[in-house]
């Protein structure tokens, strides 16, 4: 069986490497915001660009601390695409702001830049990308209304490590991003995880206090805080890991190279493209009329499959108040598309029969 994600294989290249950060942890007694934290913090913020990198417990968490760091609640707006994880909403929820959804270029499945300044309003505080899948979103059109409307922007960068835009990476194109480090993204510890990512002095400030009970200091409350910060264990081996995170980006757009190429089945569209550079493929979506029997053909031949996502946000039972809108697009994607296998494990022999099952369907 090809697995869909072989997390084992994909960390046990790191074992050396990832044993002694264990060790030197267990050794220093100290297993909360201690220096495997600064370490990592410091090594992802040159890595992205940024001057500030603020661990967390994960990535949903990520976003609703930029939020509330930000200090947006009820009655504000905030401008998400309706292609998504619903977690990209659910931050905006949790923060009693109002999501307002905007469907994407069925091309690149992102948010479609041409569709956003006709949804901005009086009550509208911040526009909330989401680089879906791997590939960044293309920001100019995006900053411009930004910067028209005084609205922040905040990049969901969740499945987007090392991706690139005009040169930057994600999370450094917009005012503030939030990463997972969920164990299946392409920079996943083994565990929960997560980031926030920014340029912004007094933003990086509220959000590293907002995340440890509202603390500037022991015992000092300046905030109504939560608790959601990143363990020493986690920093470590994310820390270990984030040397290699180019190179595995690189092998996923060699596969996905070799998958765009190859694949010639009429009965399957596959994703496009508009910079090589800009995608690190942490899936490989393809879509099909005929996703079941798909799925079903694939998984006789030893090939798992996973689909990302079967419900639109919007038809999720958690926000029957959109259940009404009218997204012809995004329940288009979310009915039609299902993800490959693509890792920097994965064999060109298993590649290759991968492309050749998809073929013979």
């Amino acid at each position: 069986m090809i697995k869909f994600l072989d997390l084992h294989k994909i960390n046990e290249r790191f074992r050396n490497e990832i044993d002694e950060r264990i060790k030197n942890v267990i050794d220093s007694g100290w297993y909360i915001l201690g220096e495997q934290n600064k370490i990592f913090e410091q090594n992802f913020a040159n890595y992205c660009g940024v001057k500030h990198c603020i661990g967390c417990a994960n990535g949903l968490d990520a976003l609703n601390l930029i939020i509330r760091g930000y200090g947006f609640g009820a009655g504000d707006e905030i401008i998400v695409p309706a292609n998504t994880y619903i977690a990209s909403i659910l931050a905006i929820s949790e923060n009693n702001c109002t999501p307002v959804l905007v469907e994407p270029d069925i091309k690149t499945y992102n948010i479609n830049p041409d569709l956003i300044e006709e949804k901005i309003t009086e009550k509208t505080k911040a526009i909330l990308i989401v680089h879906l899948y791997g590939q960044a979103v293309q920001m100019e059109k995006i900053l411009k209304i930004a910067k028209k409307y005084n609205l922040k922007v905040i990049e969901d960068s969740a499945q987007a490590h090392g991706a690139m835009y005009d040169g930057k990476k994600t999370g450094s194109l917009g005012d503030a991003s939030g990463f997972s480090f969920y164990p299946g993204k392409n920079l996943g510890c083994m565990g929960d995880g997560g980031c926030v990512t920014t340029n912004d002095d007094e933003l990086a400030k509220k959000v590293r206090a907002i995340a440890n009970y509202g603390s500037d200091y022991k015992y000092h409350h300046i905030f109504k805080g939560v608790n959601s910060r990143l363990d020493e264990l986690q920093a470590g081996i994310l820390d270990v890991k984030l040397k290699y995170l180019d190179e595995d980006n690189e092998k996923r757009r060699k596969i996905a190279q070799l998958y765009r190429e190859k694949i010639k089945n009429p009965k399957i569209i596959l994703p496009e493209i508009y910079d090589e550079k800009a995608h690190v493929w942490h899936v490989f979506p393809i879509r099909t009329k005929n996703r079941k029997s798909l799925q079903e053909h694939l998984e006789n031949n030893g090939i798992q499959t996973n689909i990302h996502y079967p419900t639109a946000p919007h038809k999720q039972d958690a926000y029957k108040e959109f259940s009404n809108l009218n997204l012809p697009v995004t329940e288009e994607i979310h009915n039609t598309i299902i993800s490959i296998p693509i890792s920097p494990v994965i064999t060109d022999e298993e590649v290759n029969k991968i492309i050749i099952t998809i073929n013979k369907y």
